[in-house]
């Protein structure tokens, strides 16, 4: 294997891509096998113990536009700065946003009993991607902290975006990107101004390593009660 051969196969085998490939043919053979009957967010099983269920209520979908829709969203997040974090630091952000989300469903939406869906995880990892952005190009990750913020902002005050519950095939939960985007900018924050040597991985430019860890489904998650 030569050189360049050797560099390209570094480059799309690395621990952050490796985590991307994992997750979405994980996701994607989870929604093969209607793992959404029995992963769901299940208010009634987590009260009876299932607790597991907060958090496994993100890696399912309602149906493969609804799963493909996230898929998507996952790869944008990825290209855009995928490459701020390490593959470790990813998962880290990515399960502490899927607790956010299961949690704050649970404490904070009683009405709520099912729930399936990964956007809310997917708003955790782009929020947590802008601080570094903030950092490195702090014209950009203004902009990009804007959009985000201003698409929770509308969410709260005015419900789904238009259009949203349509393409996803159900009922959008808002409050999911809300409390996946809270939990996950903090965790990405705690990671970029803790003990930088230890914590924080400098950005490699995305035009050296092409996408990288992780992925805004703009649609929220669903689930008809």
């Amino acid at each position: 294997m030569n050189n360049d051969s050797n560099t390209m196969w570094h480059r799309w085998m690395s621990p952050r891509l490796l985590l991307l490939y994992t997750v979405v043919v994980s996701s994607g053979v989870l929604q093969w096998y209607g793992a959404n009957q029995w992963l769901s967010f299940q208010r009634e099983q987590i009260t009876s113990g299932a607790w597991w269920l907060l958090l496994s209520g993100n890696a399912v979908h309602l149906g493969w536009s609804h799963w493909s829709m996230n898929i998507a969203g996952l790869l944008v997040i990825s290209t855009l700065v995928g490459f701020h974090f390490n593959a470790w630091q990813w998962l880290l952000i990515g399960l502490v946003s899927g607790l956010g989300v299961g949690a704050g469903l649970y404490q904070w939406m009683p009405e709520l009993s099912w729930y399936v869906g990964l956007s809310g995880v997917l708003h955790g990892l782009l929020l947590a991607g802008c601080w570094p952005e903030l950092r490195t190009q702090w014209g950009y990750g203004l902009v990009l902290l804007g959009i985000v913020g201003g698409k929770l902002a509308w969410e709260q005050l005015a419900g789904p975006l238009p259009g949203s519950e349509a393409v996803a095939g159900g009922n959008v939960i808002v409050d999911a990107h809300f409390y996946g985007g809270i939990a996950g900018g903090a965790a990405g924050a705690a990671l970029m101004w803790w003990p930088r040597s230890h914590s924080y991985s400098p950005a490699i430019s995305p035009s050296v390593t092409g996408p990288s860890a992780m992925g805004p489904s703009a649609t929220g998650d669903k689930t008809p009660g």
